[in-house]
């Protein structure tokens, strides 16, 4: 019936009435409450040159204004609408820059800007920060990385399509070089955190990086067929052909084929690909070496790459090496490429006998090259594990060779209880070294926490330098001196900075005192800052139970769950219960600040995140007792914490629900396929529901076979697996529980996943339907594996906590 009278009425969509529409944007305004909250990525501390603070930019300087805010002097640059406020400070004191990231949803990109902070020590020893009023939006950035002494900065830009990639000096006030490298000398630079190594040398005239080799020549075709002689994209009676398919590295690594290493020269902006490293590795992590007679080395990390590239991304079972080459000297007029270099370079592996190396890091005095590896998860066929640590001398003189490998932390097997689980560590920073030139200082997963630790590499000793009795998660995010920069964050409180200050001399008992820092980047509106107070959490070791006929100690061991709730909650009537899984299967979810996670928790659930056997943090014989038992043993560890809280009487049993993404997807299927009667909904994002379609479209299609058979599927691992593998693979899938499945499921889906690709969702969702189940899918058809643009991860969620919320109504 229209409306005769004129009056305007709301749009409804279809399915969804009124009261529906209204929880949907109440629930939306939150999450848009938490999605503002900033992130740290990344911090450096610099001592100014000549008084200044170093600046940093987006492009050249129009003008600059001296101008006086509280008594304090400051200089006040504008750039295309931002403005920077540098303060002028003594020359003794240090500033630390902080690189912070926060989500832009209008559009749908992570900005990032720099706040720089003056950092003076008091005469009682305290500390204080004094923040420059603004940050600066660093639009169209790839990476930033100051040079040794702070007194200039490299700003790399990284451009699409056929633009040319940008370096830029910075002095103290103003831009010194813009130098444009074309593409016909290569692609973008890697600055992912994995292939990266963007590296200043001591004397801060040339840079060493990573970048994507130029493309192998392609055919050019016109009205006549082939055309031989040279010809450009843009000649219009011509065009290019495909030529052969490279394959790529795989997630988030599309179209990034062979990072290859390169040379510019500060002064002149001569690029140079460094000669003797051919196109059968991919190399990153690159730093520059101390010299040996007077020749310079660069030494990097390198993977072979003559064969199949499988992903890399997450997969520390890929072999690498540490290589060391010859750097490049610049004699000539003009640039020029790896391909038409002539000079001669002997590339030297340096670690020969270990199947894993990787974040190498020269010691101050110059002596060793510290490295992890991971060659437990190399050996193993597990993509991520228990990591160790080495080094190897280096000759300051003489000839330089492979050297004997010595090793500082040992993989730990089966920690004692409280002690050193072992390193699990997947950054670095570029100089983790304290001043007596032996000790680093790191993040590793201990458990459910991650704890900063300090590393003597000449005994190896191991300590926890952050509070050992802080159950938050604790990461470096740069030294000051001997002092250190860190964030600490929890289930239930924002990230806030932390400064410890070393008491004593540096040995392998010292103490740290922590002190929090006021800081506007570490901030949220009284709305969420409200509900968090609200909550609290605590870790709950779960004990083992079924466990297998010939378990390992470590297997044996109780593994941990983080148990979410409100601090009004009554054990008579608690909250419903939300059960979180972390994917990998070798991964971990730590006890830190989660958007998504405190956005449901401020829906009035709880929340019970399980590290079920074979997660991170725990040593490695608890880790390898997964491989083989996928989707038995991790459903029976999920299933036994579940246990755990409802006979505490901490959850209500009628009340529970289950989300987890790719591995935790794969338990969030089988979890309703195994035991469909209790869980009230789900949500799946990106899961693996069907090994069998898996192992011939992913990435990765190794991972299909060494958690499906363990150590045994490294030896029958193939690219044509038989019927009989396809079956025992689609055994050991949640689809093989399907026809029991009741619980009504949301499915999240990245169209360019490839990882799980979006086929493996979809067919398991279109069975559900087939057999009458509740079932919603949401396709995110510009996302990979992680779903992390901010429109789709803020969509993703936001419909979770409203099917959730059906459901618990139902």
């Amino acid at each position: 019936m229209d409306n005769a009278g004129g009056i305007p009425t709301k749009e409804v969509p279809v399915g969804i009435d009124a009261a529906a529409q209204e929880e949907f944007a109440s629930l939306s305004v939150l999450l848009q409450e938490f999605s503002k909250i900033s992130t740290i990525d990344k911090a450096w501390t610099i001592k100014p040159q000549n008084g200044m603070i170093a600046s940093v930019s987006s492009h050249a300087i129009p003008f600059c204004l001296l101008i006086f805010i509280n008594a304090q002097v400051y200089f006040v640059i504008k750039f295309d609408f931002n403005y920077l406020f540098m303060k002028y400070v003594a020359e003794d004191a240090t500033t630390a820059m902080f690189l912070i990231g926060q989500q832009d949803l209008l559009s749908n990109k992570r900005r990032k800007s720099i706040l720089t902070s003056h950092i003076s020590q008091k005469t009682d020893n305290s500390v204080s920060f004094r923040w420059a009023p603004f940050p600066v939006e660093m639009t169209g950035v790839s990476a930033l990385v100051p040079s040794p002494s702070g007194s200039k900065l490299l700003v790399v830009r990284n451009s699409e399509g056929d633009s040319p990639t940008h370096f830029e000096i910075w002095g103290a006030s103003e831009l010194k070089k813009d130098f444009a490298i074309p593409r016909k000398i290569h692609g973008s630079v890697y600055t992912d955190a994995w292939f990266e190594g963007i590296s200043w040398n001591s004397d801060e005239t040339a840079i060493a990086y990573a970048a994507e080799e130029q493309d192998l020549p392609k055919p050019t075709f016109n009205a006549f067929g082939l055309k031989k002689e040279a010809s450009t994209d843009k000649d219009c009676g011509s065009w290019k052909g495909q030529g052969d398919w490279e394959e790529d590295w795989g997630e988030t690594y599309s179209g990034k084929r062979q990072p290859a290493l390169f040379v510019i020269d500060v002064s002149s902006g001569e690029v140079h690909g460094v000669a003797g490293v051919g196109r059968e590795l991919s190399v990153g992590q690159v730093v520059w070496a101390p010299s040996v007679d007077g020749q310079q080395y660069l030494v990097f990390v390198g993977w072979p790459s003559d064969t199949r590239k499988l992903g890399i991304k997450y997969c520390y079972n890929r072999p690498c090496a540490l290589y060391a080459v010859k750097a490049p000297s610049f004699k000539s007029d003009t640039g020029i490429t790896r391909s038409d270099a002539t000079e001669e370079s002997l590339i030297i592996k340096l670690t020969q006998s270990i199947s894993s190396a990787f974040f190498p890091r020269f010691s101050p005095d110059e002596k060793s090259l510290v490295f992890f590896s991971a060659r437990s998860s190399v050996d193993s066929g597990a993509h991520s594990a228990t990591e160790s640590l080495h080094k190897i001398e280096w000759p300051l003189n003489g000839k330089l060779y492979p050297s004997k490998i010595t090793e500082v932390v040992s993989v730990v097997m089966c920690p004692e209880d409280g002690c050193f689980p072992g390193l699990y560590c997947s950054k670095l920073l570029d100089q983790p070294w304290l001043s007596d030139g032996q000790t680093m200082v790191l993040s590793s997963i201990w458990g459910s926490v991650q704890t900063i630790l300090s590393v003597n590499v000449l005994s190896g000793q191991v300590s926890r330098i952050s509070p050992n009795n802080s159950k938050s998660s604790w990461d470096i995010l740069a030294i000051d001196g001997d002092d250190i920069i860190a964030v600490c964050s929890s289930p239930v409180s924002i990230p806030q900075i932390m400064y410890g200050c070393l008491v004593g001399k540096i040995s392998t008992d010292a103490k740290w005192s922590w002190s929090d820092v006021s800081s506007p980047i570490t901030t949220c509106s009284e709305k969420v800052s409200t509900m968090l107070a609200s909550q609290q959490f605590d870790i709950l070791n779960i004990p083992v139970r079924d466990v297998s006929e010939n378990p390992t100690k470590g297997a044996c061991k109780p593994f941990e769950a983080i148990y979410v709730s409100s601090k009004s909650s009554k054990s008579e009537s608690p909250d419903p219960l939300i059960v979180v899984l972390h994917g990998g299967p070798h991964s971990v979810l730590l006890a830190s600040y989660a958007k998504s996670l405190a956005f449901l928790s401020a829906l009035g659930y709880s929340l019970l995140i399980v590290n079920y056997r074979g997660s991170l943090g725990f040593g490695e014989e608890a880790l390898q007792s997964l491989p083989g038992h996928i989707g038995t043993q991790d459903v029976n560890d999920v299933l036994t914490a579940i246990d755990y809280v409802t006979g505490k009487g901490l959850a209500d049993p009628s009340k529970i629900f289950v989300v987890g993404g790719s591995h935790g997807g794969f338990l969030t299927t089988h979890l309703i396929g195994q035991a469909p009667e209790r869980f009230v909904a789900a949500a799946a994002r990106n899961p693996v529901c069907n090994l069998a379609l898996m192992v011939g479209t992913s990435d990765i299609p190794d991972w299909c076979f060494f958690e499906t058979y363990g150590s045994d599927g490294n030896t029958i691992y193939t690219e044509s697996p038989s019927a009989e593998h396809l079956a025992v693979l689609h055994s050991k899938s949640p689809i093989a529980h399907i026809s029991k499945v009741k619980t009504p499921t949301i499915f999240l889906l990245g169209a360019k996943d490839l990882r799980v690709p979006v086929s493996n969702g979809i067919q398991y969702a279109r069975a559900l339907k087939e057999r009458g189940v509740e079932t919603k899918v949401i396709i995110f058809p510009n996302d990979v594996h992680g779903i992390d643009k901010p429109q789709s991860d803020y969509e993703s969620y936001l419909n979770i906590g409203a099917w959730f919320n059906k459901h618990l109504k139902s």
